[in-house]
């Protein structure tokens, strides 16, 4: 018998249970025959996925994930994707990680003369942006940084290379053009939204004590008519007491210097001027402060503090002369 005859005779007989796989090739050990191309054994990692039930399958996909999670690397990337889904929510955001950054800046020395006032300012600036420009994560945060040194860069000794390089620290990718076009970015927006454009600080003061009266209208028109009913003989007299308390407020409006009502709470000084007015009635105990605070929504302590201040201005409401 030829060799070639002995090989097909062999070959024949085996029966192929001792399977290797040699690269892209399955091939029968004993008998050396390509059995198959990419056969795959039982014994394959990949397979119980599929041929487990869905639950299983499920529960071994938590489990990869969890022990993924454990990797420091791969935590951090987590991490980072939390933090990015946070800077790119709309205006409705809660602006917890913009306060951060803003107190991380404070802890290098940097925006110190943020207070309360500032912060106001750079949060309402930063939310109106974003709320008609949805940006990616790193654009926005360029955005608020920008917005940011807008507000300090007059008032502090710090240089701008000194903010890029204290900003670069704390993981934001930004160099001196990307942070001034993002200012023309911000100045371009608030032009284009605001309904005009104010020149003088004439125009400005109008536009303030236009705020503040608009306020003061709205919280006295809040106030329940049932709360304070034993003062009155019917509705209508206590309508004509909230006409009488706004033509007051608005002469005393006009007798507070423009540079007073810069950097004012608009909202907190009307809550204010309402229980100052309320003091110059014949009965003061129509208007209290409990009352103010139930419609106004700020605390008695900060309509006490406003009702001081417009008393160093103004005097004592019961000796008021308008």
């Amino acid at each position: 018998m030829s060799r070639e005859n002995q090989h097909d005779t062999d070959s024949a007989i085996c029966t192929h249970q001792n399977l290797i796989q040699d690269g892209p090739y399955i091939i029968c050990k004993d008998c050396g025959l390509i059995v198959d191309e990419g056969l795959e054994f039982e014994t394959s990692s990949s397979s119980g996925y599929y041929s487990d039930s869905q639950v299983d399958y499920e529960k071994k996909i938590r489990t990869s994930d969890s022990k993924a999670i454990q990797d420091p690397a791969i935590k951090q990337k987590y991490e980072k994707l939390k933090t990015l889904d946070i800077w790119y929510r709309d205006y409705h955001t809660s602006f917890t990680e913009q306060k951060k950054t803003i107190d991380l800046l404070k802890s290098y020395g940097i925006g110190l003369n943020i207070d309360n006032i500032k912060y106001k300012t750079i949060k309402d600036s930063y939310l109106r942006y974003n709320k008609y420009h949805r940006e990616t994560y790193q654009n926005m945060i360029i955005i608020f940084l920008a917005i940011v040194w807008m507000e300090i860069k007059d008032i502090t000794n710090i240089r701008i290379e000194e903010f890029i390089r204290v900003s670069r620290e704390l993981g934001h990718k930004i160099n001196k053009k990307m942070l001034n076009n993002a200012m023309e970015k911000v100045l371009r927006t608030e032009v284009r939204l605001s309904k005009k454009k104010l020149n003088t600080p004439q125009e400005l003061e109008t536009e303030i004590k236009e705020k503040i009266m608009i306020l003061f209208q709205k919280d006295i028109n809040h106030i329940p008519y049932e709360l304070i009913k034993n003062h009155f003989q019917n509705r209508n007299e206590f309508e004509r007491l909230k006409i009488d308390m706004q033509l007051i407020a608005n002469k005393i409006i006009q007798r507070i210097s423009y540079s007073f009502l810069q950097n004012l709470n608009y909202k907190a000084f009307a809550a204010g001027l309402i229980y100052y007015i309320g003091q110059t009635l014949e009965n003061p105990k129509i208007l209290t402060q409990s009352l103010v605070e139930h419609t106004s929504k700020f605390s008695s302590t900060t309509i006490r503090k406003k009702f001081h201040i417009l008393k160093e201005i103004l005097g004592d409401p019961q000796e008021l002369s308008i």
